[in-house]
């Protein structure tokens, strides 16, 4: 499971690079595991050198189809096994065009190792959109209401991953100290917004690049973790040295310190398509008409290929807490230091955090806030 985590994590850290680039000065918000669970549902059809790709492109080199499964088995039976102190809810669905043969293998396989829900429907149908997107709104507490926009008539397979989190600090802010106060944007300008204060012990961590504090939700299963860039380096300069291995090391580096914090309250939905940050990861040939491998789903006609993967969030940040929640959706088409001393870290320009869950390692959420909304 260990391999799987830093696979996800490190596809996590380069997907969000590449959504960043096009989207930048914007609120932006992801969750790698539900983008990497989607794919390796999806993988599991996939032959040659459509496999090849999504392979590199999900860091799987090295992992056998059984591994890759089993490992995504086993966390989400971690993931799912943190309640009640804290909401976690992951869940899959499947669902392919009545009148249409898909390989049983290739559907257990989906519903043994990712507890996928399978279900038949028809396409054509004007209600198939809304019981599809009931089944999203239903997964993440109504948080998220539709995933699919439209259905074509050559649509022959929608996959599904839904995750919602909902969790309370450990230590909780008081709403006696949360004021109005200025937040500088990245484009120069300022406004008021408010922002939460407490003076508590938390694991931080800082060096030349960032302050960082990590905040941990009831009986520290979780935890978000937040990047405070160094004015002189900005989100900009802070990317530069985002990767993976930089991730790990710094992970090791948190000590537990006394902290006088000040972060903004904020609220944000997000949406993405997330094609062309795939096709820039090396996943270009999933998207072909004419080159995907996708005879793994068979036994139908072989042309299959990825027409669309949306990803949608939500998450929520307040006094109390963190509600979260993401939804990913692929839809595939038929062609056609010692000394302790008190640290101040007043959060009130951009920024990055992600939610962690403490034990495997799996980044859950991860996001830039610039213009914090509440």
């Amino acid at each position: 499971m260990i391999r799987l985590v830093d696979a996800n994590n490190k596809f996590g850290f380069k997907l969000f690079s590449e959504i960043q680039k096009s989207q930048s000065n914007k609120n932006v918000f992801v969750s790698p595991i539900s983008i990497a669970i989607a794919l390796s549902m999806t993988y599991n059809g996939a032959g040659g050198e459509t496999q090849e790709a999504m392979a590199k492109t999900l860091n799987f080199q090295g992992m056998s189809l059984e591994e890759i499964n089993q490992a995504n088995k086993e966390l989400g039976i971690l993931l799912n096994s943190l309640n009640p102190e804290i909401k976690l809810n992951i869940a899959n669905s499947i669902w392919t065009g009545k009148g249409i043969s898909f390989s049983p293998s290739f559907l257990q396989v989906n519903q043994d190792f990712y507890q996928s829900q399978v279900r038949k429907i028809d396409f054509s149908h004007p209600e198939s959109l809304k019981i599809i997107n009931n089944w999203v709104k239903d997964k993440t507490e109504g948080k998220i209401e539709k995933i699919i926009q439209e259905l074509n008539y050559n649509d022959v397979m929608v996959l599904l991953n839904a995750i919602y989190f909902k969790g309370n600090w450990e230590e909780q802010f008081s709403e006696y100290f949360t004021r109005e106060m200025r937040f500088y944007l990245a484009n120069g300008t300022q406004k008021q917004h408010p922002i939460m204060f407490q003076s508590s012990r938390h694991l931080y961590y800082q060096n030349e690049y960032f302050q960082a504090v990590s905040l941990r939700y009831t009986k520290g299963l979780i935890s978000m973790y937040i990047f405070l860039p160094m004015e002189q380096v900005g989100l900009e300069g802070f990317y530069q040295v985002l990767n993976e291995e930089n991730w790990k090391n710094w992970m090791l580096k948190f000590r537990h310190n006394k902290i006088n914090l000040g972060l903004p309250k904020f609220k944000t939905e997000y949406e993405v398509t997330l094609n062309d940050a795939l096709k820039s990861l090396g996943m270009k040939i999933a998207f072909d008409k004419s080159a995907a491998d996708f005879s793994g789903m068979g036994p139908i006609p072989p042309n299959l290929y990825i027409s669309e993967v949306k990803h949608k969030t939500f998450v929520e940040v307040n006094e109390t807490g963190t509600e979260a929640a993401a939804v990913t959706g692929s839809r595939i088409k038929l062609m056609s230091s010692t000394i302790e001393q008190t640290v101040d870290m007043l959060i009130n320009r951009p920024f990055f955090f992600l939610i962690r869950d403490n034990d495997s390692g799996t980044i859950l959420f991860m996001g830039e806030i610039t213009n914090p909304e509440t």
